[in-house]
């Protein structure tokens, strides 16, 4: 539609994602993702510093705390099996 943005599926799936990478590498995927890949649309959900564009009420905050990041790694390595 005229106006609208479009969205699509620009990550590869998270089916066996636990499987694949060990609870480090999903943290540091989680936690800052440019480490792995410098090109990632991902955001980072820890790091503060050296980020671009970012609104003047989320200034040195992380969009997650540390306690959410070790949550989200520990959903992620629940995920062995591939689809």
């Amino acid at each position: 539609m005229p106006g609208e943005t479009n969205f699509g599926n620009i990550a590869p799936t998270l089916a066996g994602v636990g499987a694949r990478l060990s609870p480090a590498q999903l943290r540091l995927r989680v936690a800052d993702s440019t480490r792995v890949n410098p090109g990632t649309p991902m955001p980072a959900y820890y790091r503060t510093e050296g980020l671009n564009q970012v609104a003047a009420a989320f200034r040195g905050k992380p969009l997650l705390s540390a306690q959410q990041v070790e949550d989200v790694v520990a959903w992620l390595a629940t995920l062995k099996e591939a689809r």
